[in-house]
């Protein structure tokens, strides 16, 4: 199950953040297809938030094929996007579990690490993107 956090000054409106933490926890593999989410009333209670906010980021997300509303039954996982790499047994996840564990410990809030990983993503993107495709295929095959 999910456990919704609302950040009330992100300037986020709620049903986005709600929709965004079901993507990632979609991603992440801690949502499976066939998994049900929380009733929008259990979702209310723990956040705080309008039914009508929860019941708009379910529809969303029904619209985008993630899930899917059944009367009476709930709101269920129709679809996953969990990677390989995402998995929680996988190398990738352990690095950078570590890696978070060191940045917290260095006194980095949530949005400072954030903020780092955005920034070496918008850096690798920038230096992919500006390759032309034999660069990319040379790269490759350097691998």
């Amino acid at each position: 199950m999910i456990d919704y956090r609302i950040d009330r000054g992100s300037g986020v409106p709620a049903y986005v953040q709600l929709v965004q933490q079901t993507e990632r926890a979609l991603r992440m593999g801690f949502l499976k297809v066939g998994d049900k989410l929380p009733t929008a009333k259990e979702v209310v209670a723990a956040t705080a938030i309008n039914p009508n906010t929860v019941l708009r980021a379910y529809r969303d997300l029904e619209q985008a094929g993630l899930v899917e509303l059944r009367r009476g039954l709930g709101t269920f996982v129709t679809r996953s996007l969990a990677r390989p790499g995402a998995a929680d047994d996988s190398p990738l996840r352990r690095e950078i579990a570590d890696w978070v564990t060191r940045a917290r410990a260095a006194g980095l809030g949530r949005p400072d690490v954030l903020a780092m990983v955005a920034a070496a993503l918008d850096a690798y993107d920038g230096h992919h993107d500006s390759q032309t495709p034999g660069d990319r295929e040379r790269n490759k095959e350097d691998a």
